[in-house]
């Protein structure tokens, strides 16, 4: 069953599911029932998320309609991260171990980049060219336009 949208105190998704986003981070496409945004993350330009509006600690938490939708989100997401970065490998992931609100992390991944193939959270292996992740940030333009083709095609 889906719980009614509601804030968690202290939980900094329902902010951002509610329309607060951080400096730097831009909503791309706006659901009644989620958010997708793009993080500033300097050594990940491109990296995303889809934020489930309601404060919600799981998937299990949605109905079957809702859980589909979400899928779905992060699904588009992905398509447009792989349209508009050409990244070698996509990481989609739902910890929600420090936040406990029902969102994913879709991150495009690249040899190069300072983790590969470790995952972002690891301990760096390199410092990622900061010339290539200027061309990377150089195509958030267009990534936010493929986010809005996948989410608004029929």
């Amino acid at each position: 069953m889906t719980l009614q949208p509601r804030a968690e105190p202290g939980c900094e998704l329902c902010g951002l599911a509610a329309g607060t986003i951080p400096s730097g981070a831009q909503a791309v496409f706006e659901h009644d029932k989620f958010v997708v945004i793009l993080v500033d993350e300097p050594n990940y330009p491109g990296f995303a998320r889809v934020v489930w509006r309601a404060h919600v600690r799981e998937m299990s938490d949605l109905d079957d309609e809702d859980r589909l939708l979400v899928n779905d989100a992060v699904y588009k997401l992905e398509l447009a991260v792989v349209d508009a970065m050409q990244p070698l490998k996509v990481n989609v992931a739902s910890l929600g171990n420090v936040v406990p609100h029902l969102h994913w992390h879709v991150i495009p991944r690249y040899a190069d980049d300072a983790h590969f193939p470790a995952p972002v959270w690891a301990q760096a292996m390199r410092a990622a060219d900061p010339a290539v992740l200027a061309s990377r940030r150089a195509l958030l333009p267009q990534l936010a336009q493929a986010i809005e083709r996948q989410f608004t095609a029929r």
